[in-house]
C-alpha cells in the first residue's frame, strides 16, 4: 500500500474501502495487528517527538484521521485518495465481525463506558461475541507504569479470551503507547487506538452531523459544542501555514 510522509509521519494512502479490505486479512491471520488513527494535531505532536512519530511509524495500517492531512497533501501534489477516519474503521470492523462472528474486547472510557458500549454493539451487531471489556483507568504502560500488576492483570484476561479485535481508547498519546508497548505479548488479530469511539457507541457522546462530516467541518462541529477545545483547534490553521510556507513537510 502506497504511504506518504507528512511531518515525518507515515500515512497511507488508502481509501475507507480499501482499509476495511486489508483489516479483513489482517483477521484471517495469526499475528497482531496494529492499526493507528493520525490527525493533524497527532501529526503536529509527532513532528517535534521523534519517539512518537517512530511509535506511530511502526503501525500495520496508518490512516489519515484527519481532514487538514488531506488538504495539505493536496497542496503539495502528494494527495491523499479520502480521510479515512478511525470511527468509520471501526464501525466498518464492527460489520466484518458481525458476518464472520469475530470477538471484541473493549479496552478504555470511563467506568461503565466499555460495558455498555458492548451491550449497544450487540444490539445492532449480534453475531459478534463480545470477549470482555475494562475500562481506561488503571496503571500501566501508557502513564510510564509498564508491567503494574493492573496492566499485567488486564493482558492476562485479553490472552486468555484471544480476541479477534481489540479496541483501545485512551485517548491519544496513551493509546498509541500503550498498544506499541505491549503488542507483542497480547494475542489477537487487529488492535486499534481509536480514542472516543467507545464514547459514542455507549451513547455518551455523539458524533458530528453527516453534513460536518462531508464538508470535512467535524472539528468545527466539536469547537461550537466545546468552546475550551480553542487551544487544541488552533494546530489546524499552524498546520496550513507550515505546510504552505515551507518545503519538504510532505514528501
Amino acid at each position: 500500500m502506497d504511504s506518504i510522509k507528512i511531518f515525518g509521519v507515515k500515512v497511507y494512502n488508502t481509501t475507507l474501502e480499501d482499509a476495511t479490505t486489508e483489516v479483513g486479512e489482517y483477521l484471517k491471520g495469526d499475528q497482531l495487528r496494529a492499526i493507528y488513527t493520525p490527525n493533524t494535531e497527532i501529526v503536529m505532536a509527532a513532528k517535534d517527538d521523534e519517539s512518537l512519530r517512530n511509535l506511530l511509524n511502526k503501525g500495520d495500517l496508518i490512516i489519515p484521521d484527519g481532514i487538514g492531512l488531506i488538504y495539505g497533501s493536496r497542496i503539495k501534489k502528494k494527495p491523499l485518495k479520502e480521510r479515512v477516519t478511525g470511527f468509520d474503521l471501526s464501525i466498518k470492523m464492527l460489520n466484518i465481525a458481525n458476518e464472520k462472528g469475530y470477538s471484541l474486547y473493549l479496552l478504555g472510557g470511563k467506568d461503565g463506558v466499555a460495558k455498555t458500549a458492548s451491550e449497544n454493539i450487540i444490539k445492532t451487531y449480534p453475531n459478534i461475541r463480545i470477549a470482555g471489556y475494562h475500562n481506561g483507568y488503571f496503571k500501566g504502560s501508557h502513564i510510564d507504569r509498564k508491567d503494574h500488576e493492573e496492566e499485567m492483570a488486564i493482558i492476562e484476561d485479553i490472552n486468555n479470551v484471544d480476541p479477534d479485535i481489540i479496541f483501545v481508547g485512551l485517548g491519544f498519546p496513551k493509546q498509541e503507547i500503550w498498544i506499541d508497548t505491549n503488542k507483542d505479548r497480547i494475542k489477537g488479530r487487529v488492535i486499534i487506538g481509536n480514542g472516543g469511539v467507545m464514547d459514542i457507541l455507549s451513547g455518551n457522546a455523539k458524533r458530528a452531523p453527516k453534513v460536518f462530516q462531508k464538508l470535512g467541518l467535524e472539528w468545527f462541529y466539536r469547537l461550537v459544542k466545546e468552546p475550551s477545545r480553542i487551544k487544541r483547534q488552533m494546530v489546524l490553521p499552524k498546520f496550513m501555514l507550515t505546510v504552505l510556507f515551507r518545503k519538504g513537510v510532505i514528501e
